[in-house]
Order: C-alpha cells, then structure tokens, then sequence
C-alpha cells in the first residue's frame, strides 16, 4: 500500500468524510473575514499577491460563459467557510442570484434531495462530502456532466455525474520545538506507541472517518486495538481539530491526528507557530478527501447550474479554496498554500469512497473501546 500515486486513475481517492461540521468552526472565527470583509467581493483579492502567490493557474472566469438566472443550491459545505464565495460570484454577475442557499448537514440533505426526489427545489447540491454526492447519483438524481467539465480535474477526482472541487488530506501536526521531521513516524501504527503527547478529537467527522479508512483498510479488529493503543497510551481528546492544532502549537501536546488545512489556519493568525506537518505514507493517516458538487437531473436551469459548477473550478475560486479555506485546489494548476507536497506526490491509501457512507459500524467500533467517548 505504499506505491506512489499518480493521476493515471490506478488509484481511487478516498472521499466522503463529513469534514468540517459545526463543532470545527467554533475555533476558527475570524480567520476567515470579519463581517465587513465578507461584505467585499473576494475576487478583488485574487492575484493581489497574498502569501506571496501572484496569479492562479487555470480557467479564468473571465473566460466561461457569464451566470444568469436564479439558481437554487443545497449546500452540505458551511456557510461560514462558502457564504462569501457564493456572495461574491452573485456580486461578480448582475443577472445571478442564489435562492437561499440551503446549508445543512450533507448526510440529510442527501435524503432530502432523495426523498423529494423529482419535486425537489435544487438545482445544485454543492457539499463537502462526495459520499453524499454519491448517494444522490445512485439514486439516479444527478445529471451526467459535460466532458468539457469534467476534465477540468484529474480523474480521480469525479465521476460522470459529478466533480470535486477542493480537497483535503489527513496529517500528523507536531510541535517543532519538541520533535523533529526525523522523529516523526511515517506509519499511522506507529502511532500507538509513540513517546510525546497525542490529541485528538473522536467525536468529530473528520476523525471518525479517518477511522472508517482504518476499518476498511485493517479490518475492525485492528482498528480496534489501534484504537486502545492509543487510548491506553493517554492520548487527549479535544472538541474539534482546530483546538487539536492549537494545543500543538502551545506546547499543550506533542502531536495529533488532523486535516491538513487547520495547521495552516494555525500558521495564518501565528506564522510563528511551532507546528509543521508530517504525512503518514499509504494508509488511513493520509486518508485524502474531496468537496464536491453535482447538478440535480430534474432542476429546469440545467444550463445555468452546470456554468456554477464550472465556476467552481476556475482559477478564481480554485485560488479562493487555497487561501480562504486552506483547501487543496483539484485542478491541475492549482497550488496549495504552505509547505505541502502537490497531489500527485500525496501517497494515499486505495479505498472505494463509496464505502465510507457505512459510518454505524466505525461509531460502534469506536464506543465499544475503553476510554473513548462520542
């Protein structure tokens, strides 16, 4: 499970966790834009040279068809992390406007969008959990996109009826002043009995479906005792994965378990921070997921939903994943921000994303384990 992973479609990205919920956010507040930034239109800042970085690669909207018309999007990604986005491609076009949008959790706006079904009111399920999307093109409710869209992203990255749109990988955050690159291991089994202080944050999406990979991959027994490994070893349970960074960058633990992306909103209010970032190679510690989105089969503004879609890969917003959400772009000229290898260098673990909707047995697993509680 260590081969290298490249973008010949050999290997299928894992896909599906629930995220970013609720819970994560509470200690993200600001780092974002305050309430008068988010009044500004974000793609004035593109390209003005934020961390350095001068024009993105890729589609400029300036080259895509113009957005017109009222479209109506359920959205499983947070309002605090895209409501500026859709705002401002509103504020980019004078014809378009969004109903709403609906945000809610993934998972229930995927049975929304199946138990309406035909009557449904989206036009565009826009989430971050390709799971969900999953679920909804199983039911036959999303429309087969355009070539031309669909090759604005490497391979695995989609699938005929839909696209991701940003991604995310599982890391090791780790204090700098209290271990090395070196010293860090490389294999997630590693972990359990490793000599500095470990967090993590069991009750929250991200982690639950890292340890749905670790099932997947190990079988439930392993994963089992992987898990009291690390219990017994007295790792430190936190509300969310940003409180789990932070406590690396105080010195409050060694290391944790995390997405990518909240080392780095560590690193943009204290550049300073002592945390850096080490992957684990070809198993669930490097568990990489996409956000997604996919046009519904009955909206009657097929058209229109499909050009928001391809606006959700222009170079623009794909440049706005990278320094507002600290996301991975998915296109191919897309740059991550930080000191982060490119996709193609990522070694990921080879699972069936659609396998990770199956969340029961890992919340059973994890509550049967002495000392975890969710």
């Amino acid at each position: 499970m260590t081969e290298q992973r490249d973008f010949t479609g050999r290997r299928t990205f894992l896909a599906g966790s629930a995220g970013l919920g609720m819970a994560g956010l509470a200690g993200c507040t600001g780092l974002i834009g305050n309430q008068e930034e988010e009044e500004e239109n974000v793609f004035s800042q593109i390209g003005s040279g934020r961390a350095g970085r001068g024009q993105p690669g890729g589609t400029p909207m300036a080259e895509l068809p113009d957005l017109e018309g009222e479209l109506h999007i359920y959205s499983g990604r947070n309002e605090f992390l895209v409501g500026t986005l859709i705002s401002s491609l509103e504020d980019q076009y004078d014809g378009f406007e969004v109903d709403g949008p609906r945000y809610a959790d993934s998972s229930y706006l995927a049975n929304q969008i199946a138990e309406e079904g035909a009557g449904t009111d989206a036009d565009v399920f826009f989430t971050v959990d390709s799971a969900a999307l999953g679920e909804v093109a199983s039911e036959g409710l999303s429309k087969s996109l355009s070539d031309d869209v669909l090759e604005m992203v490497p391979g695995e990255f989609r699938t005929d009826e839909w696209v991701g749109t940003s991604g995310r990988v599982r890391t090791i955050p780790y204090n700098s002043e209290a271990f090395s690159e070196s010293d860090m291991p490389t294999s997630i089994d590693a972990y359990t009995d490793f000599e500095g202080d470990l967090g993590w944050a069991p009750s929250y999406g991200s982690c639950q479906s890292f340890v749905t990979a670790m099932r997947l991959l190990e079988g439930e027994e392993t994963t089992r005792e992987w898990l009291q490994a690390v219990v017994d070893n007295g790792i430190t349970a936190y509300s969310d994965e940003m409180a789990v960074c932070q406590a690396v960058a105080d010195g409050e633990i060694d290391a944790g378990f995390t997405n990518h992306y909240y080392i780095q909103r560590v690193l943009e209010g204290s550049p300073d921070a002592p945390i850096e970032t080490v992957f684990t190679e070809g198993d669930a510690g490097a568990t990489f997921d996409v956000a997604g989105a996919t046009v519904i089969e009955s909206t009657d503004n097929a058209e229109l939903a499909e050009n928001f879609v391809r606006h959700l890969l222009s170079a623009e917003v794909q440049e706005f994943f990278a320094v507002e959400t600290f996301e991975y772009p998915l296109i191919e000229e897309g740059e991550p921000v930080g000191e982060l290898p490119p996709t193609n260098e990522l070694n990921v673990p080879d699972l069936d994303p659609s396998e990770l909707s199956d969340l029961q047995p890992t919340l059973d697993l994890m509550r049967s384990v002495d000392g975890i509680s969710i």
